[in-house]
């Protein structure tokens, strides 16, 4: 995947930022970022890195969505599940407004 200068000044943030890069085979054209435990896929667009969907979960090599059940917020991953729990909420959350900022950053 060859990347512009303006996009590898955004892998270089959040790579100080603390985050990881993942590969999904089922998304090779898809950048994976992964920080604790969780993960958002960025998709190259013109200068930018765009987020492709909601960040997940990571379970293992997949990416489990946030859902509501009853009125419980579960992670989900075909029949693998975590309890949203509030601290993982919040952790979820923090992951969500990090990675914004670092994509909308200006240099």
């Amino acid at each position: 995947m060859d990347f512009t200068p303006a996009q590898i000044k955004t892998l270089e943030r959040l790579l100080a930022a603390g985050f990881q890069f993942v590969t999904f085979e089922k998304y090779p054209r898809f950048v994976g970022v992964e920080r604790d435990g969780f993960v958002s896929l960025l998709e190259p667009a013109g200068e930018r890195l765009t987020p492709f969907g909601s960040p997940g979960y990571l379970f293992g090599s997949e990416i489990g969505v946030l859902l509501q059940r009853n009125d419980e917020k579960v992670f989900v991953c075909h029949k693998q599940e975590v309890a949203a729990t509030d601290q993982l909420l919040q952790r979820y959350d923090q992951f969500k407004v990090d990675l914004a900022a670092h994509l909308d950053a200006v240099e």
